[in-house]
């Protein structure tokens, strides 16, 4: 018997969370989040996380396992949902995987590089720089320790260059050279489905989406973290709008709109990475039939007790 992974992905709004419930029942499977905020137990509202009814519907895994101030990464991730899945294919031939954080998803697909965990103190020390004097001064100091990643690093995303600059602080060497690219063999069938829309019937459900979370309570959410904002697991789309609200540098209906467009924003940055894995095959989230007819295609297995 193979084992397998079946992958729904796609930008957010398309549609990914009902249609990943009907095919883990049609499989019998359990699901596990890719979404690296679903994680956040305080965050259930902006991060569009599974409801209490589709939990009973479904089990689901690594969805509000974390608390905000805990520290986790894409590596994180690739490591525990190896160890998971080793466990869950004991009983569950195919399992269903859905989210739509793009480096999650890679690392259980291709892997990630062995990088050292950084230290508490290393990661403090940096963002209190960065909180004081702004990025110039680490962009310096990446240029300087490793040159060949300063040519390839979005010099705009700060994490990433701040990332780097904890590793080779911590290490003494650069960053670069535990970048190995080198795809990792797993040892289960791994089967990605995209899910895509028009743009314009997109925009429309993100739109709509963000309204609903507004009314579902994203606002007092969203205060209820507030004093928690400095925290990287709140630099995300939804919050960061609202906390320029509670700061009472915008108004609400300003940061609802800017939420809106973040998001949208967010999607074609997603589609741009997705489209770049010849792996993944693309469907309409309304083409359900179709879409099992895929599965099916490839032999899955069921499970007969679930």
């Amino acid at each position: 018997m193979v084992n397998s992974l079946v992958i729904l992905l796609g930008p957010t709004g398309v549609g990914k969370t009902e249609l990943s419930l009907r095919i883990a029942e049609h499989f019998g499977s359990p699901i596990i989040s890719s979404d690296s905020r679903q994680l956040y137990k305080e965050l259930p509202i902006g991060t569009a996380a599974p409801t209490a009814e589709q939990m009973l519907r479904v089990r689901h895994y690594m969805v509000g396992t974390l608390s905000l101030t805990d520290y986790y990464s894409a590596s994180n991730f690739e490591e525990d949902v190896m160890s998971l899945l080793k466990e869950l294919h004991q009983t569950h031939p195919t399992v269903v995987m859905t989210g739509g954080s793009m480096m999650y998803i890679d690392a259980v697909t291709k892997g990630i590089d062995d990088i050292p965990t950084v230290t508490p103190e290393i990661r403090t020390a940096i963002y209190k720089q960065f909180e004081e004097e702004g990025l110039a001064p680490i962009l310096a100091e990446l240029k300087e320790t490793d040159p060949i990643h300063y040519n390839e690093v979005d010099r705009n995303n700060y994490k990433r260059v701040i990332h780097a600059v904890e590793i080779c602080r911590m290490t003494g060497k650069p960053y670069s050279s535990f970048r190995t690219n080198t795809r990792k063999e797993r040892p289960f069938r791994i089967v990605q489905i995209g899910l895509t829309r028009d743009r314009e019937e997109l925009c429309d459900r993100i739109n709509r989406r963000v309204d609903q979370m507004m009314a579902d309570g994203m606002l007092e959410e969203a205060r209820r973290v507030y004093p928690f904002r400095a925290l990287n697991s709140l630099n995300t789309v939804g919050y960061k709008e609202l906390f320029k609200y509670l700061d009472g540098e915008w108004t609400l209906d300003f940061a609802i709109e800017k939420i809106k467009r973040n998001s949208r924003v967010y999607a074609r940055k997603q589609m741009t990475w997705f489209k770049r894995d010849t792996d993944i095959r693309w469907f309409h989230p309304d083409n359900e039939e179709a879409i099992i007819s895929y599965l099916n295609q490839h032999n899955l297995n069921k499970t007969t007790e679930f």
